[in-house]
């Protein structure tokens, strides 16, 4: 028997199978992005940004926060806050897009703790309210989870899924424009339910240099943790990317196409189920099938863990130290990162109770290690990016009802 000849012709079939992959992959995936835009209602041409000032502050030495909005979909607007570095460094600087997770949005002690520090590193930071929370909740209040609760029919959900990926989408928009941002280095990092939204967001907005997913990115099969998560924003929208086939390994096919990603969780994270689903062999598969799928021969993307729970980990100095190397922080070399001190969120929160009970304990973000230190604790009046009159007169604009009675009236 001819050995040498069997073993030629397993390396051709092989070389075969993995063009074929690759072609197949080439060859699909604007196929794939039109397909997940179009069941989540995200439209093709998104709407022009209309955006608006409302004046600056100064949250902390070296830093400018700009009060802003800009348009997105359903005819609605989103209040956010703009960190600059102050001083500007010269030339242009890369740019990050925070998406916060359940009751999450500008107010948050991450957020504004990541545009502070980040803006210190030489980026200009974008923080939004998720919809229904902050200037997005009908009672300008926080931590709601207003868009949690169930709408029929369930093309809402699909809906409401693809007016959070239209936020993202429209705050890369924004950043693009700025004449200060290089808009080939805008990063955007999700935690928690932002990890869902950026999942598929960043599998079909190419402009997004680099993705880091906190707190998640652990999208499994049918019937699990994420089919059957918080239906509105998750489950179901989800279920909808049932087309996909093994939709975990066509979705990181899709991030890997775009650009750089890293996901970073927490070994006991039961939140988003990390224990149950599985840790490095997860993520191990994971990258084994979407490698099968592309064919590529360079590292597809990146993940981590550390000993902790539910965490917004975008903050660590591992997330950091991979930041610099994609983005290039002005401000920061990968050294004087590794170098810096960090924070005890649980300490530093504590005099200002800002962290909700449960996810105030050391296990979950009260055991966080943010960069740097110094930071300030905002008040909640700083953070107002919309003066309240305006916000009270064209209130319909900005509030979770507003959407849906927008959402209802373009029902198919």
């Amino acid at each position: 028997m001819n050995y040498k000849f069997i073993f030629s012709i397993k390396i051709l079939i092989c070389v075969t199978l993995q063009l074929s992959a690759q072609n197949f992959i080439i060859s699909q995936q604007e196929e794939y992005r039109n397909k997940i835009r179009s069941t989540l209602f995200v439209p093709d041409q998104l709407p022009a940004l209309n955006s608006k000032s409302y004046g600056s502050f100064e949250p902390c030495d070296g830093v400018i926060a700009e009060r802003i909005s800009y348009s997105t979909s359903y005819g609605l607007e989103v209040p956010a806050i703009l960190y600059l570095p102050s001083p500007r460094p010269t030339g242009k600087i890369p740019a990050l897009v925070i998406v916060n997770g359940h009751g999450g949005d500008k107010y948050s002690w991450n957020s504004y703790y990541a545009g502070m520090i980040y803006a210190k590193g030489g980026a200009a930071v974008l923080t939004y309210d998720q919809i229904g929370e902050g200037e997005r909740n009908i009672n300008r209040n926080s931590g709601t989870r207003a868009h949690d609760v169930f709408e029929e029919p369930s093309e809402l959900a699909l809906r409401l899924s693809g007016l959070m990926m239209a936020d993202v989408m429209q705050a890369v928009s924004y950043l693009s424009e700025r004449k200060e941002v290089d808009k080939s280095k805008i990063a955007a990092l999700g935690h928690s339910m932002g990890s869902f939204v950026l999942s598929i967001t960043g599998a079909v907005d190419t402009r997004i240099h680099s993705v880091v997913l906190s707190g998640g990115g652990n999208l499994d099969d049918i019937d699990g943790y994420w089919d059957n998560s918080k239906q509105m924003c998750q489950g179901i929208p989800y279920k909808a990317l049932r087309f996909l086939g093994d939709r975990a390994k066509v979705i990181y096919s899709l991030q890997v196409l775009r650009g750089p990603l890293y996901v970073y969780n927490g070994l006991q994270d039961s939140v988003v189920s990390i224990p149950e689903l599985g840790t490095w062999s997860f993520f191990d598969d994971l990258y084994d099938r979407a490698y099968d799928l592309i064919g590529d021969s360079v590292k597809l993307f990146d993940y981590n863990f550390e000993e902790g729970g539910h965490r917004p980990y975008f903050l660590t100095k591992s997330v950091g130290i991979w930041l610099e190397k994609q983005i290039d922080f002005p401000n920061w070399t990968e050294e004087e990162i590794k170098a810096m001190d960090v924070t005890h969120i649980g300490e530093w929160a504590k005099k200002d109770n800002i962290i909700d009970g449960y996810y105030a304990s050391e296990l979950h973000a009260g055991g966080t290690r943010a960069l740097g230190v110094g930071i300030p604790v905002l008040d909640r009046d700083s953070l107002h990016a919309i003066p309240f009159n305006i916000w009270e007169e064209f209130k319909e604009g900005f509030v979770y009802e507003g959407w849906l009675k927008n959402a209802k009236l373009r029902q198919r």
